[in-house]
């Protein structure tokens, strides 16, 4: 949300046609290999479920080995959010990141061919998803979201006005889609019931869209927009400090979480690459 942001980032881990296939986590020093009989892969949609289950479980637990090395071995200890953006950095592409792991699907963001209307239904379903975040700040089922209200990474006022321009230029605003109304629900209800779930979410939908997010609004801009550079990625502040605060108060709530518990969160970051990624997808439709 941490930048898994392309067209084909809802997709799970492409499944291998071969006997024999790899996950290969050079960078830890780990290894693992996953034999396919004719028997598993008639397992259909429930064997490649959990083959994606096996391998976010071992980029996790190779993830909290190499950070506890670190720390053995007298590296700086940056927290909680140093595991959280190493895992969704490794559910990265190589095109995507330096220490992307993953094999680049579809088309890079420079060959993309965005119109307005899937623009802006992008930017109507990524509102909604804002809005609901705000919302569930407010309220804080839980206390520890009180941590998290006026962090300056807001963005529902932003899209409002950029929704505002786009109507004086003629343009109608849809209403949201399903991509947006899922997810939605989705933070809704994992607020509510799962907080460390929730709070991975969280960070990748802030975190990605200040990285990812504004080099794709950048290239639209440029294809749809003359250039036009939409209130959706500006800041108030030094948005540097803004990310540095954000991440100290992540680290302060994590400190009072198990280990299963911020594993818990860390398993929860292809799911929330994969909502986004849905509601990405509509800049293309």
């Amino acid at each position: 949300m941490a930048c898994e942001m392309r067209i084909a980032q809802t997709q799970c881990f492409s499944t291998c046609r071969t006997p024999l296939f790899s996950l290969p986590l050079k960078k830890l020093g780990v290894q693992v290999a996953v034999r396919r009989s004719g028997e598993s892969r008639g397992l259909g949609a429930r064997g490649r479920m959990n083959g994606v289950r096996l391998k976010i479980d071992v980029v996790v637990r190779a993830t909290t080995t190499e950070m506890s090395k670190k720390r053995r071995y007298g590296e700086e200890a940056k927290g909680f959010v140093e595991e959280m953006r190493a895992v969704a950095m490794r559910l990265h592409t190589r095109d995507q990141a330096k220490e992307g792991e993953r094999e680049p699907e579809g088309n890079p963001v420079a060959r993309w061919e965005p119109t307005v209307e899937g623009y802006l239904r992008f930017l109507v379903d990524s509102k909604l998803v804002y809005d609901t975040l705000d919302s569930i700040i407010a309220e804080a089922a839980h206390p520890f979201y009180a941590a998290f209200k006026n962090t300056g990474l807001e963005r529902s006022a932003n899209l409002a006005m950029d929704l505002a321009w786009f109507k004086e230029q003629g343009h109608a605003i849809p209403e949201p889609s399903t991509p947006g109304l899922t997810y939605s629900q989705l933070l809704k209800e994992l607020s509510k019931e799962d907080p460390q779930a929730f709070i991975c979410h969280f960070y990748n939908i802030y975190f990605a869209h200040t990285a990812g997010g504004r080099m794709i609004g950048k290239k639209v801009a440029e294809k749809i927009l003359d250039g036009k550079e939409l209130e959706f990625y500006q800041w108030e502040g030094d948005l540097r400090q803004l990310l540095q605060n954000v991440r100290e108060k992540l680290n302060e709530v994590a400190n009072d979480w198990s280990r299963e518990e911020k594993n818990h969160c860390l398993e929860e970051t292809e799911k929330s690459f994969n909502y986004s990624g849905d509601i990405l997808r509509l800049i293309m439709s």
